[in-house]
């Protein structure tokens, strides 16, 4: 890399990001600070009351606990494994770990990144924009299939066609990265880290965690409709500007094709081909089994108390454990058409890879969940609510609503570009903004909450160093453009993160004035 090119992205605003971002401790060393601070701050003001609206209407007394006294010092011991870890929220750390089950296999197999090139190399000229963006969108079920085969793959597409390879690239990305949250597949591993959370956050603070008209939410899809609406919205929008601003604007740039560059390393297998058609077959399976449980051990019934009658829906119920089926299966039928399951150790093996990419999940969770329960143990959570909630109502925000979720999606898209990982993010976050946007207003139920700070989250990934996988789409890039440095990806993908975010936030706005329901 040159002087010129290193002196430019280490200043103005790209640097400052860069150098803040890498200033800021890992989320989980800031949940053990968090947990210090907050249990010598309950030492100072234990015993402080202070009155919160309920669900009720009417007003509830709350007091802050001493966590230092010795009977909450023991309290802290005694469920610091099982219950504020293990089984914090119904046991959500297991929920995540089976959805990562399925998909596992699915992607251990080589399925996911063989759907990819297949579809990848296949797609029309003139639908290449919208194919290669919903492609990014809907790669998101696997991540890594869609940063390491998906934007690669684009860039020799466009190359073949003789045009600029960066165009088909920074499509790429912005499906992947940008449309993250976007997807037609119900319960992926998002849905349940985001849906599950809320719950916990919602509950912790006595928030119901329903719909504005009562409706119970279901956590894994409880966005549904708003993520499918969302992956048509986007894919035709990141097609529109790849075609109208960023496509014309590189093709006036240089580029160099390598000379080792080959099409066939993307090239699809027989043995990949073999596979595809085996995992049609598994789908149709999986989707069988699914049929004969939902209409037999899994069908609704009903059931009566103190006098009420209410249907029960075992099959919605267990959407989690249904979609890692599906996944499972499908997986199975494609590993062992395709040569790469060859025994049941082989899926073993794919569901033990695929946990142990769960590690740092594990040890932010323990130091989360701990940290979350102190918070509604002591009361101190519920104060930070009143406290926030108290705030916004003097600035007469209550009678806006719209303006509470404009507000919350941009505060979390500048949050993002300095603090990466959606999981960490949500941790901080919802258990602050879930129950206080609430008790501003009803109107902001647990759902419409996570579905704001999806948007925030997703959009603006493309324009931060600081997102997981930015060192490796500037090195694809630098393959046919050598001297490019993180800012010139900067400006070419500011276009797809702008537009995403205002268009995506307009969608939310639509779905919430009009009453139409975010999922099922």
């Amino acid at each position: 890399m040159s002087n010129e090119t290193a002196k430019a992205e280490n200043g103005g605003l790209i640097g400052f990001i860069e150098r803040a971002g890498k200033r800021i401790p890992d989320p989980i060393i800031i949940f053990m600070f968090l947990f210090a601070f907050c249990l010598v701050l309950t030492g100072l003001i234990g015993g402080m009351t202070f009155e919160l609206a309920n669900t009720s209407g009417g007003m509830t007394e709350y007091t802050i606990q001493n966590m230092l006294a010795t009977e909450n010092v023991r309290w802290i011991f005694d469920n610091a494994i099982l219950k504020n870890w293990l089984s914090f929220g119904g046991g959500v750390l297991g929920t995540i770990m089976i959805v990562m089950l399925g998909v596992g296999v699915a992607e251990n197999s080589g399925m996911l990144t063989a759907l990819i090139k297949k579809v990848g190399l296949r797609i029309n000229e003139k639908l290449l924009p919208l194919l290669v963006v919903f492609l990014g969108i809907m790669s998101s079920v696997a991540t890594d299939a869609g940063y390491l085969v998906l934007i690669p793959l684009a860039g020799m597409l466009y190359a073949g066609l003789g045009k600029n390879p960066l165009i088909g690239m920074a499509a790429a990305f912005a499906g992947v990265s940008a449309g993250f949250s976007a997807n037609l597949i119900p319960a992926t591993p998002i849905d349940v880290i985001i849906g599950e959370n809320a719950r916990i956050f919602a509950e912790a603070q006595g928030v119901p965690f329903t719909t504005a008209d009562g409706k119970e939410l279901t956590p894994a899809t409880m966005h549904y409709f708003f993520i499918f609406a969302s992956t048509f919205l986007l894919a035709g929008l990141g097609a529109w500007i790849t075609t109208k601003f960023v496509g014309p604007r590189l093709e006036k740039m240089s580029y160099t094709i390598p000379e080792d560059m080959n099409l066939n390393d993307f090239a699809v297998s027989e043995s990949e081909n073999k596979g595809i058609i085996a995992s049609g077959l598994g789908l149709i399976v999986s989707l069988l089994v699914i049929a004969g449980l939902a209409m037999g051990p899994l069908a609704p019934y009903t059931v009566e108390a103190n006098g009420t009658t209410r249907e029960v829906v075992p099959y919605l119920n267990n959407v989690i454990l249904l979609i890692t089926l599906v996944f499972t299966i499908t997986g199975i039928f494609y590993g062992v058409a395709a040569g790469k399951f060859k025994s049941v150790q082989d899926v073993v093996t794919a569901m033990v890879k695929q946990m142990n990419t769960m590690g740092y999940v594990l040890v932010l969770t323990f130091f989360c969940y701990n940290f979350l329960g102190l918070m509604t143990y002591s009361g101190l959570g519920t104060y930070i609510t009143y406290l926030g909630a108290t705030g916004l109502q003097a600035l007469g925000l209550q009678q806006f609503p719209i303006l509470l979720i404009v507000g919350f999606i941009i505060t979390t898209a500048i949050i993002n570009l300095f603090v990466g990982g959606l999981t960490s993010k949500w941790m901080l976050l919802g258990p602050i903004f879930v129950p206080m946007l609430y008790q501003v207003n009803p109107d902001m139920t647990p759902d419409l909450v996570a579905a704001a700070f999806r948007i925030a989250d997703s959009s603006t990934n493309i324009i931060t160093p600081m997102m997981t996988y930015a060192g490796v789409i500037l090195a694809f890039m630098r393959k046919y453009k050598p001297e490019l440095s993180f800012g010139d990806v900067i400006a070419m993908m500011v276009p797809y993160s702008v537009m995403f975010l205002m268009s995506w936030t307009g969608l939310l706005i639509a779905f919430f004035v009009f009453g139409i329901p975010l999922g099922f």
